[in-house]
């Protein structure tokens, strides 16, 4: 259990969660003693499958507009009560005109895909900017393959076009992988994740979904219309189209600092049978922590010229694109570095 920026954690199996009048009433069975916390501390519980969490803490949570995430142990999304809808309707009608308007769709779209591959870019070229000889000319090379596909955005017009330029460039940044973890990873594996990076990466991603989803909740735009993923059964979509532009900076330099730096110890993942690689109970305490303390971070936001701590982020694109959806601004502005 861990309560990081207003975030209560659960990871252990067998633990269970009870509303006890104004507080979270922690309980396991191989532990004595009550463990308390205040409800007014707490605007998020995010538990790991296998943490039970009572009826009466959900529904209250669900009263006061504090929401409950169930992950999996590599903290893939599970399940999310988040109680009523809240905001403007009208905000809601306007996102769907503009999922409806092939031009409009088009041009956030573009946009989003634009944000991500230059924010590959700038963690390609901050490694290469770390190292030397044949490694740091491979780095410059597939951050200048990075270049052209921006480029090439400018011309795109149609969306399979654009999911094309955005599949492939994905494809090369992890084929490259290893250049950013030598000999750690070889690649993208996931469901299930083979290796140490692969896992982190896994769980980073997880939890960066679980916070691009409460923001764009929380603004009032419906997480399941996206405009590059578009709609699918069961996907948060428009969450996949804003976590594009966060993964680079926000999950990937993270997971490979932290790698670099030999911080992943073993104990942090184990092996199973069938060759995937899952976290720890005590690798996962270790993520949480660090991804708490990246939360803080302050990144410089280039396109409104002032720095916003990570944790703020999702809320800031979020409301962002709300503004361009009601007409305030003219376009989406992703989220990008300098």
């Amino acid at each position: 259990m861990t309560e990081l920026l207003r975030t209560l954690y659960v990871t252990t199996p067998g633990t269970s969660l009870h509303l006890d009048g104004d507080a979270v009433r922690i309980a396991h069975p191989d532990r004595t003693g009550r463990h308390l916390i205040p409800l007014v501390r707490i605007d998020h519980v995010v538990a790991w499958n296998g943490v039970d969490v009572s009826g009466d803490l959900i529904h209250r949570c669900a009263a006061d507009g504090r929401s409950v995430t169930w992950l999996t142990r590599n903290g893939k999304l599970l399940a999310r009560a988040t109680g009523p809808q809240t905001g403007n309707p009208m905000l809601r009608l306007a996102q769907y005109r503009c999922y409806d308007d092939a031009d409009r769709r088009m041009a956030i779209a573009r946009a989003i895909v634009a944000g991500k591959l230059h924010n590959y870019r700038q963690l390609l070229l901050r490694a290469a900017r770390d190292t030397f000889g044949d490694r740091c000319e491979d780095l410059r090379s597939l951050a200048a393959r990075h270049a052209d596909a921006l480029a090439d955005l400018a011309a795109v017009t149609d969306l399979d076009t654009l999911l094309g330029i955005e599949g492939r460039a994905a494809r090369d940044y992890f084929q490259g992988l290893d250049l950013l973890a030598p000999g750690v990873a070889a690649g993208r594996t996931r469901r299930p994740p083979r290796d140490p990076v692969n896992c982190l990466l896994s769980f980073g991603y997880g939890m960066l979904r679980v916070a691009v989803q409460g923001a764009l909740e929380q603004v009032g735009l419906d997480p399941y219309i996206g405009f590059l993923h578009g709609v699918r059964s069961g996907k948060p979509a428009l969450a996949l189209d804003l976590m594009e532009e966060f993964r680079a900076l926000l999950v990937d330099r993270l997971v490979l600092t932290l790698i670099n730096r030999r911080q992943l110890l073993p104990p942090h993942t184990e092996t199973l049978p069938a060759g995937a690689v899952q976290l720890t109970d005590e690798g996962r305490k270790f993520m949480l922590e660090q991804w708490s303390a990246a939360r803080e971070r302050e990144w410089p936001h280039a396109g409104l010229g002032r720095n916003i701590p990570a944790a703020l982020l999702p809320l800031t694109q979020a409301r962002l694109l709300a503004r361009h959806l009601r007409g305030s601004i003219d376009g989406y502005l992703p989220w990008t570095v300098t």
